[in-house]
């Protein structure tokens, strides 16, 4: 992988921390700029709302810049809006800093996942999207409870000031290793690649992305009160089987790297399949602490294993509007993101249990695997490569 990709993953880390860093600065935020705990969590809903906003309309203005340009002005914004949280005394100026930064992330991302693909070689593109969704898991993994860490003994705005620094290199290397590259203006326009999204198939992909990353979230949001409560650990163990999963979700962006290129078909249905038995199976098993702690892991991995796998498949299926693809593969994430913790609080704000939020993630990979089996067929019987494009000697060249 071209170093650039991994300095790419390096400002996805960066704001894969800021995303979910909130949940752990809440009541300090709360606390120090005088508003409620609910008020303080609006941060966290004004950043989902924006990068679900913003995914598109950023990837639809950005399409005519140089893709560099494009991720320097995002990044640095992103960057810029951190050191203004960081600062600020007024609830309402970090509201809004949040909301610029969550449009800033999603233009980065949307813009980032084709200049990560567009480095490598045509039938490369799952490696790369791992490599760069990479920077999520790592943010999962050591990010969050370095966040949280930070809040405990120097105050959250130090989380802020954390963010803005790791960016700092980020910059600089993609100033120096990303290639220019050209706008996307050869083909036919916003409106044309707009009706290029429509193919049923790449729609699908969006929809099984939105499902499968609302069942992640829907458990990890809900993941400390399940283990606390009927799993039986102690809160000092809900930092590290957090950290837990994200390791097993760094193990299935990268296997899927591996897989995603070959034979997506098969990866994703196996995948989908172990991932809704694994739900089931966590919610039955979730009383013991040995089971817990191994489906933690294997959880995560199946997850983001597919999740990632899905987002290539958009990447291929919509080669005539790449950076709009990018656009709206973010969005479904992020709609995923929203309605996963959504649906876990209405079943337990139904009394469901502390075990409810499993079933609802196994409910939404059900239908996941029950919109694929209904998805638009490919043109031949035996096309097992989904969307893939075929490679010839002049995409070879420019690859």
């Amino acid at each position: 992988m071209p170093f650039a990709i991994y300095m790419l993953g390096l400002a996805v880390f960066a704001q894969g921390t800021s995303e979910f860093m909130l949940s752990g600065l809440g009541p300090d935020i709360a606390a120090d700029l005088n508003v409620s705990l609910s008020t303080a969590g609006t941060l966290t809903s004004a950043f989902a709302v924006g990068m679900v906003v913003g995914a598109p309309l950023m990837a639809v203005l950005s399409r005519r810049w140089p893709r560099r340009n494009a991720l320097l002005g995002f990044l640095v914004t992103f960057l810029f809006v951190h050191v203004v949280g960081a600062l600020t005394s007024s609830f309402a100026v970090l509201l809004a800093t949040r909301v610029v930064g969550a449009l800033a992330n999603a233009g980065f991302l949307a813009v980032a996942l084709v200049a990560a693909t567009g480095m490598v070689a045509p039938d490369a593109k799952g490696r790369a999207t791992s490599a760069l969704l990479g920077g999520v898991t790592i943010a999962c993994v050591a990010g969050v409870p370095g966040g949280a860490l930070l809040g405990q003994y120097w105050g959250w705005r130090s989380a802020f000031w954390a963010v803005a620094l790791v960016s700092v290199p980020a910059v600089v290397a993609i100033l120096r290793s990303v290639p220019a590259g050209a706008p996307d203006t050869a083909g036919t326009g916003a409106r044309g690649e707009l009706r290029s999204l429509r193919a049923p198939r790449l729609l699908v992909t969006l929809l099984l992305a939105a499902l499968v990353n609302g069942a992640t979230f829907c458990t990890f949001t809900y993941l400390a009160p399940l283990v606390t409560n009927v799993t039986g650990f102690e809160e000092s163990w809900v930092p590290v089987l957090l950290a837990l999963f994200g390791v097993g979700s760094f193990v299935g962006v990268t296997v899927s790297g591996r897989f995603a290129d070959v034979r997506p078909v098969p990866f994703l249905l196996c995948g989908a399949l172990a991932l809704l038995a694994g739900w089931v199976l966590f919610a039955l098993t979730a009383g013991n602490p040995v089971a817990a702690v191994l489906l933690v892991l294997v959880q995560g991995a199946l997850s983001f294993g597919v999740g990632s796998a899905l987002i290539t498949q958009v990447l291929y299926a919509a080669t005539g509007a790449p950076t709009l693809a990018g656009g709206f593969a973010t969005a479904a994430l992020n709609v995923g993101a929203a309605i996963g913790p959504v649906g876990g609080g209405l079943a337990l704000g139904a009394g469901l249990g502390y075990r409810s939020p499993l079933w609802v993630s196994a409910l939404l990979v059900a239908s996941a695997l029950a919109v694929a089996l209904v998805r638009p067929q490919a043109p031949s019987g035996n096309d097992t490569r989904w969307s893939r494009p075929q490679v010839n000697s002049a995409t070879q060249r420019r690859g």
